[in-house]
């Protein structure tokens, strides 16, 4: 087996998640044009969770060509209040089921650490956060579901960046969680810029827990630096300055990533987070990394 892809429409996040002007069944329709294997959701998109709901929107990623190898769930770990924490827990387990529902078994359901409230320490945001993604565990387990932690930046809809946005913290959050059938990385290596780490530095350090991906670039408007954009807190923020592009065109070194990827026999998929400049470099993007899986995964490219 060789890394299938998947899109997910940056682009249209705020329009199916937030205003609800667009479906997530306009979203299905609109990417019959491109060349993915699957659709990547995410919780905002479904206005129900009723199995019958659910169903709809399984047929119809079905019936456009689709699987459904990912869900992205945005549980804040950290939040002060214990029952804010037990909620996001259960928010978890039910997108949990709902992958399962909508990807079978072994499809991935994303989770994270949570917000980075300030004055919350390291060792205290772990204390909040491990027991949460123990409790999600259990019912990953029962499913048969694989929760996939992403090194990430920061949910649309939330006010502070990530808990485990540097790479240290996320490290530690991954050794404190060792099971290996269930539980793995979520890898973006444009998060790893953004928060001012090497990402090629940091998918060789997880790369043997890496079971999903997804593949976005950032490029530098004219002029800027990357120490331009450093925050007092040696983070990189979204900066304007900091642009969405065509994969392969930006910041990222995909060449590196997939030999990385290739040496450890990766057999998940790749999802593409694109479109923030039309759907025209959604396509170009997904081009990019068919090539890029043909060059390094020579029997299952093309």
């Amino acid at each position: 087996m060789t890394p299938k892809l998947s899109a997910f429409p940056k682009c249209y996040l705020d329009r199916i998640a937030g205003e609800r002007s667009m479906s997530v069944f306009d979203w299905i329709e609109q990417a019959r044009q491109l060349d993915a294997d699957g659709l990547e959701m995410y919780e905002g998109f479904f206005t129900s969770l009723d199995d019958d709901y659910i169903d709809r929107v399984g047929e119809a990623i079905a019936s456009a060509g689709f699987a459904m190898p990912m869900l992205c769930c945005s549980p804040d770990f950290t939040h002060p209040d214990l029952a804010a924490r037990e909620a996001a827990v259960e928010r978890q387990a039910a997108m949990i089921h709902v992958t399962r529902r909508l990807g079978g078994e072994r499809a991935v359901c994303r989770v994270l650490s949570g917000q980075r409230y300030p004055g919350l320490s390291v060792s205290e945001g772990l204390d909040r956060v491990v027991p949460c993604i123990e409790a999600s565990l259990a019912v990953a387990r029962e499913a048969n579901v694989v929760l996939g932690l992403e090194n990430h930046y920061k949910d649309g809809f939330w006010t502070y960046p990530e808990f485990a946005q540097k790479r240290d913290v996320f490290l530690a959050l991954l050794d404190a969680v060792p099971d290996r059938e269930h539980f793995g990385v979520q890898f973006d290596p444009s998060n790893a810029l953004v928060a001012g780490d090497d990402p090629v530095a940091l998918l060789e350090a997880v790369a043997d827990r890496v079971v999903s991906m997804h593949a976005s670039d950032r490029y530098l408007a004219e002029g800027a630096t990357l120490d331009d954009l450093r925050q007092a807190d040696g983070t990189i923020g979204y900066s304007p300055r900091l642009l969405h592009g065509v994969t392969g065109k930006g910041l990222n070194d995909y060449e590196a990533i997939f030999r990385i990827l290739a040496t450890h026999q990766y057999e998940g998929w790749i999802s593409i987070e694109d479109g923030m400049n039309g759907m025209e470099e959604m396509a170009e993007s997904l081009a990019f990394l068919r090539g890029m899986v043909s060059k390094h995964f020579p029997e299952g490219g093309g």
